[in-house]
């Protein structure tokens, strides 16, 4: 049977995290509007499906504004805006995804992070049950539809907002997370489950759980893979670019920048850490997988390192899995966004993933 397209999306560095030498900041690749429209127009020039927009509190430019900013200057990038729960309220979260949506001509998509509301700290559980409960009303009233919602979190009657998505219908929810709570979270409401790198079995096995979770709950997922990646025309280029980039990185500077982050504690977080530690002497934990980014930041921590031939293996690899969508990434952003588009790019039959009916 005939695989559909995959999705294949790149990555704005919005939360201050573009660099030419990793754990080393400099003033040229900060987050700001300028730099990160630039890496936007460049995976659009080089053919990318869609774009993650990050988002992070204490890190970077707004994600919502930025969004609104970028989306009437692309015409056929879709725009994956990550928005943070815990600092919204849904109904006018609603609102803005169907006024963002209309100004990109409906090619908006949401990356949904259960984060608290800054200056608060909720219990693991509770947090992911309030995101459950936003994804609900969420997706009701961009459906077009009134919602009477009575919940923990929630105690809201109210009616769509007049302004519709161009589809009149809820744009895809991505989602990721690797806690029991998050993994239950996502199979209730997600669209798109995203795993960060890690082992082959390990990627398989996350799969087969989720899975079967979606089903208790009588849904389906489509799955993503979120990943850095180096190519180059030989491996040994692209394994001496990887080892360059931690050429000025020392472990202290490594450990403050992971423990920066706000989700630096994360299920998540800890696997990327375990997949590190695990790996060998030189940094890969199988073949053309390198964990050395996590070493200068928190979050996905490994990188796809190869030859075009090499990194096309991986990916149809993680497609023979049941991978539809690959968010990508590398050092600085633009650079490699423009190598991936001429070495990769040209060989993957990719499209935007096809929204739920």
């Amino acid at each position: 049977m005939t695989k559909p397209p995959c999705e294949i999306a790149w990555f704005s560095a919005l939360c201050d995290d573009d660099y030419e030498f990793l754990g080393r900041p400099d003033p040229m690749l900060a987050s700001s509007w300028d730099h990160c429209r630039d890496i936007v127009i460049q995976a659009e020039t080089g053919g990318f499906d869609n774009i993650l927009l990050p988002s992070g509190y204490a890190l970077g430019i707004d994600t919502t504004a930025f969004a609104a900013g970028i989306a009437p200057m692309t015409r056929q990038i879709n725009l994956l805006m990550a928005v943070r729960i815990g600092e919204s309220w849904p109904p006018q979260l609603a609102r803005q995804i169907a006024t963002i949506d209309r100004m990109c001509g409906g090619r908006l998509t949401i990356n949904i992070i259960s984060s608290d509301l800054p200056g608060d700290k909720l219990a693991s559980a509770s947090r992911y049950a309030r995101t459950v409960e936003a994804m609900h009303i969420l997706k009701t009233l961009l459906d077009g539809d009134p919602i009477d919602h009575q919940g923990e979190f929630y105690q809201l009657k109210v009616d769509p907002p007049r302004i519709t998505t161009v589809s009149g219908k809820c744009p895809p929810f991505y989602f990721g997370g690797l806690s029991p709570d998050a993994r239950e979270a996502a199979a209730k409401g997600c669209d798109v489950f995203l795993m960060w790198p890690d082992k082959q079995e390990v990627v398989a096995d996350i799969i087969t759980d989720m899975t079967a979770r979606a089903t208790a709950h009588g849904r389906t997922l489509k799955f993503g893979y979120r990943a850095h990646v180096i190519v180059r025309e030989t491996e040994a280029e692209a394994r001496a670019y990887a080892d360059r980039l931690l050429s000025k990185l020392d472990a202290e500077e490594g450990a403050a920048i992971r423990a920066k982050s706000l989700d630096s504690g994360s299920a998540g977080v800890a696997a990327q850490a375990a997949l590190r530690d695990n790996a060998a002497d030189d940094g890969y934990a199988e073949p053309n997988l390198w964990t050395g980014v996590g070493r200068a930041r928190s979050g996905c921590g490994a990188a796809i390192v190869g030859n075009p031939e090499q990194v096309l293996a991986k990916l149809r690899m993680y497609r023979d899995m049941g991978i539809e969508a690959f968010i990508l990434s590398g050092y600085p952003h633009a650079a490699e966004a423009d190598l991936f588009a001429r070495h990769v790019l040209p060989h993957i039959d990719h499209a935007p993933l096809k929204p739920r009916m």
